[in-house]
């Protein structure tokens, strides 16, 4: 440890640290639930009408309060595709190739997106887990070193004298583990709803192609 560094500086520094990821822990677990929560909501209202409309062109001029969440995302981008491929008409790159194929891509890519968007701040909750403990530990160490060259000046080894520092030195340990526990936790839980989301948006892209199957994916019933 330098010199010229108090070791308290040093100490309460990976407590303020600790302070730190536990204040970003909680902002993530309380962000992912409320965003896993209105796209499971939007999911649900989007699915019952868009899946009761009468057809393709029904289901595309759905009202915007309804047309909202990550499968009314990957619909709209079915659509924009269909109706730009149909503008083209095989002139651009983009769009040469077997329609049901570039279709599916295009929805695929959108899904993708969607899952990234439910992936963020989760690489952060699995680090902060993983490394809260090992954060703790670094400040009890520093604390003991401390306590030890403390308790070597002061010339005495009583009980008292040698428990209350070391004690207080382990205190770190116990708020890494402290912060660490929720957010492996909800790591856990967010990466088995982002699974589940992501199941749901694959079934919706399977059941759209099969439906843009039975028309001209120019754009003609």
């Amino acid at each position: 440890m330098p010199h010229h560094i108090a070791p308290e500086v040093i100490i309460d520094g990976t407590l303020y640290t600790l302070l730190a990821f536990s204040v970003v822990t909680w902002t993530l677990i309380l962000f992912k639930i409320w965003q896993f929560t209105k796209n499971s909501f939007y999911n649900r209202a989007f699915n019952k009408v868009f899946w009761d409309a009468a057809n393709l062109e029904q289901a595309k001029t759905l009202p915007a309060e309804i047309a909202r969440g990550p499968q009314a995302r990957i619909a709209q981008q079915g659509f924009a595709w269909m109706s730009e491929s149909q503008q083209s008409e095989g002139q651009s790159l983009k769009y040469r190739g077997v329609p049901s194929e570039l279709l599916e891509h295009s929805l695929l890519v959108q899904m993708q997106q969607e899952q990234h968007a439910m992936e963020s701040g989760l690489t952060m909750l699995a680090s902060i887990g993983s490394t809260s403990p090992f954060v703790g530990l670094f400040g009890t160490v520093l604390g003991i070193m401390h306590a030890m060259h403390e308790i070597t000046a002061s010339g005495s080894t009583s009980l008292d004298v040698v428990a209350g520092p070391i004690g207080d030195a382990l205190v770190a340990t116990a708020i890494g583990i402290a912060v660490a526990v929720p957010a492996v936790l909800a790591y856990n839980f967010f990466l088995r709803r982002v699974k589940q989301q992501r199941a749901g948006l694959e079934n919706f892209v399977v059941s759209f192609m099969h439906i843009a199957s039975s028309a001209n994916v120019n754009g003609k019933e």
